[in-house]
């Protein structure tokens, strides 16, 4: 038995045959210690809502619950993890909510009943990404939640916390920077895993920032696509449809520059003229 009084989570793979599907993005985490540690970044726990997504056959919500949080919302769109969620729902009565879905057809607020919201997760390599992105640029503002604590390829996780003139500096690295405060906590081993990742991963620690320099969401958007999806490209051009050199001139940024030696700031003020 493991310190939670429930069987090891390979004795648990084994016995509910939840063999990863790569179809699904899913990567097991098995390691309690490493569950463990991503339960504490995400910090006091014991008021919190926490939100996972992709939690398979459990490892991380065991250590969420075993850190004190005081209720847990799964979603699990792997109907084979059920059974294995179920285990853990017995365990913690009261305490943890299984929501059979699709993370992509989630409404998030609408789970976050009462107390801080926090959204810890290993999230599912295939929808990540698009996930971190509709948080990011949800239209209320402060959002639902008060921090993310969220598990990425390491090469993603470097997006999400680039600087201006870093090869890694993108639109990724744009909303994250505009929105919220993000460092990368940990890495974490790909032997880690089961199956084992071709690369490393990294837990990403975001906390939204109260007051975000005021820009309509979906103009920033159109204006660091067009920049970065041409990014070798002066700025000038990339941006050649959204008003190209007048709309650069107006704000006062040097046209032949390129995308990723633009600030945030920067940014902003090119989606507030448009």
């Amino acid at each position: 038995m493991s310190a939670d009084g429930l069987p090891p989570l390979r004795q648990v793979i084994e016995h509910h045959g939840l063999q990863a599907k790569k179809a699904l993005g899913q990567n097991f985490l098995l390691d309690l210690n490493l569950t463990g540690k991503v339960a504490r970044t995400a910090g006091d726990l014991s008021q919190a809502t926490v939100i996972e997504v992709g939690p398979g056959p459990g490892g991380l919500t065991r250590a969420l619950l075993m850190h004190d949080a005081h209720r847990v919302v799964a979603i699990e769109r792997d109907e084979r993890c059920l059974p294995a969620l179920a285990e853990i729902a017995d365990r913690y009565p009261g305490r943890l909510e299984v929501v059979s879905g699709d993370a992509l057809k989630t409404d998030f607020a609408a789970l976050a009943a009462g107390g801080p919201v926090k959204i810890v997760a290993n999230l599912p390599y295939n929808i990540g990404t698009e996930l971190l992105v509709r948080w990011l640029t949800a239209e209320a503002w402060p959002p639902f939640y008060a921090s993310m604590t969220l598990m990425f390829q390491r090469e993603v996780a470097e997006r999400i916390v680039a600087r201006p003139g870093e090869d890694a500096y993108g639109r990724l690295g744009v909303l994250a920077g505009w929105r919220t405060d993000a460092r990368i906590a940990f890495d974490i081993p790909r032997q880690a895993f089961t199956p084992p990742p071709k690369i490393t991963s990294s837990v990403v620690h975001l906390v939204p920032r109260e007051k975000p320099l005021p820009a309509d969401v979906r103009k920033l958007g159109r204006v660091t696509e067009a920049a970065f999806g041409q990014r070798r490209k002066m700025l000038r051009q990339s941006l050649k449809a959204l008003g190209g050199e007048e709309l650069l001139l107006k704000v006062d940024i040097d046209p032949t520059r390129r995308a990723e030696t633009l600030s945030v700031e920067e940014f902003v003020r090119l989606a507030n003229a448009i």
